[in-house]
């Protein structure tokens, strides 16, 4: 009989390396645990929904019963797995069941940052959105709320950014809130960063830029938040995207090799523990963690082939990162490290902005407008994420 294959995380990555796998091998055993509903669904699909006017249900493609008789697997929805034995090979759950595992894969993805505490009594009123049921609370809510509800969105990273376009799209009043003082500082140079934010802004986005939060209060039914200047902001929903940090903790528990950048692994996508591998966002292969979905598909497709006899080593291309901002497209391949110089080129909201070494070699890119049109060219002239 093959070797039984364990999956923790029904996500994109557990779920395409199930599916994977099932295509070059029938017969083995494969178990997925999800401390979720264990449904099918596209995540980028999240924040693209509002302008849509999607339902919870219309993103899942499939339920977990439909996934595993698709599949021929067994899926353990809201089954959390609270401990792995590699000794033992065998992974164990809250409920005090264990399973026994061949080949085990942590495909845990990664959580959302909270940088500071919310109060209690506004609690109810704050949320993030980083799996379907996230977004089925914050459908829920929005629902609930007046028409257009009042949405302060802190953080304007690449969740924050994408989440403000979608939620106005879908006629509803945004404010955004973050200490930088352009919108997505990991991913843009400043002038493109404040290109978006004057596109944002023009079309009735609020900005809060290079502001914090102060304080939080529930104040006649508003949630009342007070930021460092002394403005306040009154909003019906607060959506938190502060960041995601790789899940690591059963790793950790499990006396894997984890950092602050996830569990370690190698360009085979093995940890440090014999029989166990990692891969998505909760992975950094061989020092470099990629949560975008290019890159994921990458290692599962390495993966598989690993697991059903051929061991594949995995490398990332120049995969540029297109963030869903239709107000103002926007393309970026981020550099691995702080470049010599990024050279601008352009005016308004069609820049070109090349990130450069000491030896004016290209390493990375960003582009806003029409000039995203440029994508695949310096793609191909742009070194490998991981070669």
């Amino acid at each position: 009989m093959d070797s039984p294959l364990v999956i923790i995380g029904t996500g994109m990555a557990g779920i395409g390396l199930a599916r994977a796998i099932r295509k070059q091998d029938t017969r083995r055993p494969i178990t997925l645990f999800s401390s979720d509903s264990g449904s099918e669904y596209s995540k980028p699909l999240l924040s693209t929904g509002f302008a849509k006017g999607l339902a919870p249900e219309s993103l899942a493609v499939r339920r977990a019963d439909e996934l595993a008789e698709q599949l021929n697997v067994e899926v353990l929805a809201h089954t959390p797995v609270s401990a792995i034995d590699p000794d033992a090979r065998e992974v164990r759950c809250a409920n005090g069941s264990t399973t026994r595992y061949g080949e085990l894969v942590l495909a845990t993805g990664a959580a959302p940052r909270v940088p500071f505490a919310i109060a209690d009594e506004v609690a109810s009123r704050f949320h993030t959105i980083n799996d379907l049921d996230d977004y089925r609370r914050f459908h829920a809510a929005l629902a609930k709320a007046a028409t257009p509800a009042r949405v302060a969105i802190i953080g304007a990273g690449l969740v924050g950014c994408e989440f403000a376009n979608d939620l106005h799209a879908g006629g509803h009043r945004v404010s955004l809130i973050a200490p930088e003082t352009a919108p997505l500082p990991r991913l843009l140079p400043p002038p493109l960063g404040r290109a978006l934010g004057e596109a944002f802004s023009d079309a009735g986005i609020s900005l809060h830029l290079g502001r914090t939060l102060a304080s939080q209060a529930l104040e006649g039914g508003d949630v009342l938040l007070q930021l460092d200047n002394g403005e306040e902001i009154a909003a019906d929903i607060v959506l938190m995207a502060t960041g995601l940090k790789p899940r690591t903790t059963l790793a950790e528990t499990a006396g894997l090799r984890v950092e602050e950048s996830g569990i370690q692994v190698d360009r085979y996508l093995q940890t440090s523990a014999p029989h166990i591998h990692a891969l998505g966002d909760a992975a950094c292969v061989a020092g470099v963690n990629a949560m975008y979905v290019q890159p994921l598909q990458a290692c599962v497709r390495a993966l598989a082939a690993s697991l059903n006899g051929k061991p594949t080593t995995i490398s990332f291309g120049a995969w540029p990162v297109m963030v869903k901002t239709p107000l103002l497209p926007v393309v970026a391949l981020p550099p691995l490290h702080e470049p010599a110089r990024w050279r601008i080129e352009g005016e308004s909201q069609d820049i070109t902005a090349l990130a450069e070494d000491q030896d004016e070699r290209l390493i990375g890119f960003a582009l806003t407008g029409s000039c995203v049109k440029r994508k695949v060219e310096l793609s191909r002239a742009a070194p490998p994420l991981l070669g």
